[in-house]
């Protein structure tokens, strides 16, 4: 069983979404360190639907491999909502997918940059837009990271049916 069957319902949406729109998707993750790769993975038709991603998990990463500027690390952070904007359109361009999904946090047991434990930007960009979305996790890191997953699925799958009407 890979990681995105604890998903169930939620990863199944999304990819009926993208078979019905016949889009492709990829990822740009950080405090989820694959695991959001893996969870598409498990997608029905995933070697038609999933691209690749991006596992950026130091900062000169998200620079060098997603176009993120120094200028937006050094005044926002990588825990901000203009890096998970930049990482998702990053992405998007990196593989020519239709849909890019990007998460970057803080998923524990301390702070990063200031920022608190749990505090997580999710981005999903398609059809010329991208949305970031800030969420708080009180869990541990594993929770948090798996929170994390399960959210940027869901707010994929959202973003996507919202946009197919």
């Amino acid at each position: 069983m890979g990681v995105g069957t604890s998903l169930g319902p939620e990863l199944g949406r999304l990819g009926e979404l993208l078979r019905q729109r016949d889009l492709t998707v990829a990822v740009a993750e950080s405090m989820t360190a694959g695991l959001l790769a893996a969870a598409l993975a498990d997608l029905p038709e995933a070697a038609q639907r999933f691209l690749g991603g991006v596992v950026s998990y130091r900062t000169e990463k998200k620079m060098e491999l997603l176009g993120v500027p120094e200028g937006v690390i050094s005044r926002d952070g990588v825990v901000s909502e203009p890096t998970a904007r930049l990482m998702a359109e990053g992405a998007r361009r990196l593989f020519r997918a239709d849909v890019a999904i990007s998460v970057t946090g803080v998923a524990g047991p301390q702070t990063q940059e200031g920022k608190p434990v749990g505090l997580t930007y999710i981005g999903v960009s398609l059809d010329g837009r991208t949305e970031v979305r800030p969420y708080h996790w009180p869990g541990s890191r594993a929770a948090n990271r798996v929170a994390s997953v399960e959210a940027a699925v869901n707010l994929a799958a959202d973003l996507l049916s919202s946009a197919a009407r």
